[in-house]
């Protein structure tokens, strides 16, 4: 069984075409309990960052072929934590990125990343 978190409404967790993977939001779901473990944000982003994990070793790809982010934060205060440990998972190109501060997030996560993979 996959230990990627099921999708939490009517969505796929992602979709191909040809040339490019759309990745719905990943929240700090651990996918084995369904539920987020902990409320510190530090925990929240690195669960996020492992899930973006296993959806690319699902689809045969790695944090290199991340071509961009969508990163939704429910404080901004948390952003130099946000870019440290986001920034530790990639190697020498960064994604492009758009970041933003939300006021809610589903299951009231404090951190939602969506991307797109160029295979």
């Amino acid at each position: 069984m996959s230990k990627i978190p099921q999708a939490i409404g009517p969505y796929s967790t992602y979709r191909e075409t040809t040339d490019l993977i759309f990745v719905s939001g990943q929240l700090p779901i651990n996918g084995e309990t369904g539920n987020i473990e902990s409320d510190e944000f530090s925990n929240q982003i690195k669960q996020v960052m492992e899930n973006i994990s296993l959806i690319l070793k699902e689809t045969n790809n790695s944090f290199n072929d991340i071509i961009k982010t969508t990163c939704f934060l429910t404080d901004l205060s948390n952003f130099g934590i946000f870019n440290e440990v986001y920034g530790s998972y990639f190697n020498e190109e960064f994604p492009a990125r758009s970041a933003f501060q939300v006021s809610k997030l589903p299951k009231d996560a404090l951190i939602e990343i969506e991307f797109i993979i160029q295979k």
